[in-house]
């Protein structure tokens, strides 16, 4: 059984900063592209970063500058840097990566979620 664990999420006031991490584990042949995915109340889930194995990286224009994500591939970890966090940041944040197995093949799979929150 595979399985992609947050970690890092909380309540922070406006302006500040949070570090979220998301480890895979379980029998993984290799992980391809890892990301950051976040849903708000009431709103459709959304990118907000994702990297690819060689290290490129994309971001969702509304977090451009304010976000920075990076891989261990030794560690099959992802992060999520944030900073200058705003009231409107607030959502679920969920961690995806494309994982390759030998029972199931490559297939996309998702972590359970980290609550961010931003007060004003």
């Amino acid at each position: 059984q595979v399985q992609l664990v947050e970690s890092g999420g909380g309540l922070v006031q406006a302006g500040g900063s949070l570090r979220l991490s998301c480890a895979a584990s379980g029998s993984i042949l290799s992980i391809d592209a890892m990301g950051w995915y976040r849903q708000a109340l009431g709103k459709q889930r959304e990118l907000v970063a994702r990297i690819t194995t060689g290290g490129s990286a994309n971001y969702a224009e509304s977090m451009k500058g304010r976000v920075t994500i990076s891989r261990d591939n030794a560690k099959n970890t992802v992060y999520l840097q944030m900073s200058s966090l705003k009231p409107e940041d607030t959502a679920v944040y969920y961690c995806n990566a494309v994982l390759t197995t030998s029972q199931w093949g490559s297939f996309d799979s998702w972590g359970q979620g980290t609550q961010v929150t931003v007060s004003s």
